[in-house]
């Protein structure tokens, strides 16, 4: 609860804290006021085109800043003034060394180090620097290091090795094609469907490649003036007429909807109760194939079938409170011999 009330502080905190950016800011130039009423602008938004307002730009950057995105409120700073780009490489923290071969020996020529000055680092991991071009700063650990190294070497044979925007963008175009694919059926040979499904909310591969096309990846919620949600992330396929009253997982009944949307129609249909309810069972769902998977792994790790510890470490959640050794000890009493009593004849 005190963790809780923490971040309620601290989110009220920055939150006034922006509120107060923006009304000074607003002073200097009223127009943001009525942007921000009526819902052109986010306080957000104002705050990252603060640092570029002008009393000569002013009237026209808010304008053409009204309903867009952080990202392209970026792209289109960078537009008006073209940021100096930072050179490619790999910049090694300190206690990072260059990777070692398969003997031992550094690998030479693998990538550039580099150690950007402070004027260097950009305040957002991804930054627009041109209409065109972003600057990315990230962190990583040693196993994404050794893969993006390994891409370089795979990627050898057809392009330059040291280009890390290459290397990357090859990388993340068959990584979103996978991405794709299992998430909305994405492919160029789809398959014969193999006949009915089991259950009437499983979706068949065709209607979510059919669905996912026709709403372009993205949340089709339209606020009240008509504005369409522009989220591509968590999205869901949502039953315009639910499943619970009848409605079939066709491509007329189904559209995309971010996770928030989704969650709002499904309170809309079904009321704020009953689906505060089903999130909390769906929670108390997850912890019990958490704490079953946990037991289930620990009787692996003693050579029990798969699917005996399943079943051994179902038994053991009839104690969920107590602690993991409890619980194994729990499940190995389900190998435990049956004995069986005949009455005398």
């Amino acid at each position: 609860m005190y963790a809780y009330c923490q971040g309620e502080l601290k989110l009220s905190e920055e939150m006034a804290s922006k509120r107060i950016r923006v009304a000074r800011l607003a002073r200097h130039f009223p127009l943001i006021f009525s942007m921000v009423a009526d819902g052109r602008l986010s306080l957000s938004a104002v705050v990252v085109l603060s640092t570029a307002l002008t009393a000569e730009n002013a009237e026209d950057l808010l304008i053409a800043a009204s309903h867009m995105t952080r990202a392209q409120l970026e792209v289109l700073l960078a537009n008006r003034s073209p940021r100096l780009e930072l050179s490619s490489g790999l910049t090694a923290l300190q206690g990072a060394g260059p990777r070692e071969t398969h003997n031992g020996s550094p690998s030479p020529g693998r990538v550039t180090l580099r150690k950007p000055g402070p004027s260097e680092v950009p305040p957002q991991p991804i930054q627009a620097v041109s209409p065109e071009r972003f600057t990315l700063q990230v962190t990583i650990d040693k196993t994404t290091h050794d893969l993006l190294l390994y891409a370089q070497d795979l990627m050898s044979h057809s392009m330059n090795p040291h280009d890390l925007s290459g290397v990357l963008q090859r990388v993340l175009r068959l990584g979103v094609q996978q991405l794709e694919k299992r998430k909305f059926a994405a492919t160029d040979r789809p398959r014969v469907s193999r006949g009915p499904l089991a259950s009437p909310r499983q979706i068949p591969a065709a209607v979510r490649r059919a669905v996912w096309q026709r709403d372009g990846g993205r949340c089709t919620f339209h606020s009240s003036t008509g504005r369409r949600c522009p989220s591509t992330r968590k999205l869901e396929f949502d039953h315009i007429e639910p499943v619970a009253r009848g409605g079939q997982a066709t491509i007329e009944n189904l559209r995309l909807r971010c996770r928030a949307h989704n969650q709002y129609e499904a309170e809309r249909a079904y009321g704020t109760d009953f689906m505060h309810q089903k999130r909390e069972e769906a929670v108390e769902a997850r912890k019990t194939r958490e704490r079953i998977h946990e037991v289930a792994q620990c009787l692996r790790q003693l050579r029990y079938r798969a699917d005996e510890a399943r079943r051994a470490a179902d038994f053991s959640d009839s104690i969920p409170c107590a602690s993991l050794e409890e619980r194994v000890k729990r499940a190995l009493t389900y190998f435990a011999p049956r004995v069986t009593c005949h009455a005398a004849g």
